[in-house]
C-alpha cells in the first residue's frame, strides 16, 4: 500500500510554489522527486491534480501519495571494496581504477553499487533502482574517494552541498606536456559534444565549469598537478586540461592518440573529499593515497627527467 500524507497550508506559507513548500516540510524528499510525483499526478490540491509552479493558498489541502519503493533489480555481489568510513547515513569508499560506479546498459555487474548492496542494508532511493545511494560519481578509470548516501535524508543534504559547490574535491592528475605557470584557473563551460554525443566538450551553451589547478612536480615531458573542482561537470578535469593543451596521460577519449605508457585509462585520482555530515552538521574530510600504478609511473618519470 502506498503511503498518503496530507498537509493543510497555513497563512505563513501562502504564495510559495507547491514543490518548494513540500520540499521544505517533507524532510526526506527532494524538490526534484516532488516534481516527479506531481508529473505522475500523485500530488493533489483539494482533490485536483496540480503543477509544480502552483502558488499555494491558505487552507489548501494537499495530499501526497508516496509509492512503495521499487524493488531493486540489481544483484548484490561479494566484491572487495575499501570502506574508509561508515555510519547510519553515509558510507565513504576508496574506489579502485577500473570499477564502474553504477550499472548501466550492457554493464549490470561488477559495479560499486553491486558491491555496496552486499555490504549495506539500505541505500538511498532518490536516484532510482540503478543508482541507489549515488550522490556523485567518478569515472570508471578514475580512482579515489566517493561518498554514498544510505538514506534519502542524507542524499538530499549531500546533493544540496554539491549543488552549492561547498564540497571539497581535490584530484591528482598527470598531464601531457610541461605546464609553465605554477597555478591557474580554467573557467570554461562544458556540455555534450555537438557531434560525438558520448564525449563532453567546451561549448558556448554548456554549464559553467571551473577548475583550479596547481603544479606539484614537473618532469621532462609531463606535469603532476593538483586539481580542485569548484563545479563538478562530467569529465570536467579531463576536458579542461585538454582544452589548455595538456590532456591527461592515458586518457583514451581526450588524450593523445599515441600513448607512451600502457595505462588502463587516465592518470587521475580523487584524493580528498570534504563535506558537512548531513546528520551531525560537522565537517568531515577523507583522503586516499595514490594507487600503486600511479606512484610507479611518477617514479619512472623522475628517473627519466
Amino acid at each position: 500500500m502506498a503511503e498518503v500524507r496530507t498537509f493543510v497550508v497555513e497563512d505563513i506559507n501562502v504564495g510559495k510554489r507547491i514543490d518548494v513548500y513540500l520540499s521544505e516540510i517533507i524532510e526526506d524528499m527532494s524538490r526534484s522527486r516532488i516534481q516527479k510525483l506531481i508529473e505522475e499526478e500523485k500530488i493533489k490540491v483539494n482533490g485536483n491534480v496540480t503543477k509544480s509552479n502552483y502558488k499555494i493558498k491558505a487552507n489548501d489541502e494537499i495530499t501526497v501519495e508516496i509509492p512503495d519503493p521499487v524493488k531493486l533489480e540489481i544483484v548484490a555481489e561479494d566484491i572487495e571494496i575499501e570502506i574508509l568510513y561508515e555510519d547510519d547515513d553515509i558510507v565513504v569508499v576508496n574506489k579502485p581504477q577500473g570499477m564502474v560506479v553504477h550499472p548501466a546498459a550492457g554493464n549490470y555487474t561488477g559495479t560499486l553499487v553491486n558491491a555496496l548492496l552486499k555490504k549495506c542494508k539500505t541505500l538511498s532511493s532518490i536516484n532510482g533502482v540503478i543508482r541507489p545511494g549515488i550522490v556523485h560519481r567518478i569515472d570508471k578509470d578514475t580512482s579515489g574517494v566517493l561518498v554514498v548516501a544510505k538514506n534519502d535524508y542524507a542524499h538530499q543534504h549531500l546533493a544540496e552541498q554539491i549543488k552549492e559547490h561547498t564540497v571539497k574535491r581535490i584530484y591528482i592528475a598527470l598531464t601531457e606536456g610541461v605546464i609553465k605557470q605554477d597555478m591557474g584557473t580554467i573557467d570554461k563551460p562544458i556540455g555534450r559534444h555537438p557531434v560525438h554525443r558520448k564525449k563532453m566538450a567546451i561549448v558556448e551553451n554548456g554549464k559553467r565549469a571551473v577548475t583550479h589547478f596547481k603544479v606539484l612536480e614537473r618532469f621532462k615531458e609531463n606535469t603532476l598537478v593538483e586539481a580542485r573542482l569548484e563545479t563538478g561537470r562530467t569529465h570536467q578535469i579531463r576536458v579542461h586540461m585538454a582544452s589548455i593543451g595538456h590532456p591527461l596521460v592515458g586518457d583514451p577519449v581526450y588524450g593523445y592518440k599515441k600513448q607512451k605508457f600502457k595505462l588502463n585509462g587516465q592518470a587521475l585520482h580523487a584524493k580528498v573529499l570534504g563535506f558537512i555530515h548531513p546528520r551531525t552538521g560537522k565537517y568531515m574530510e577523507f583522503s586516499s593515497p595514490l594507487p600503486d600504478y600511479f606512484e610507479e609511473l611518477i617514479e619512472k618519470l623522475r628517473k627519466m627527467s
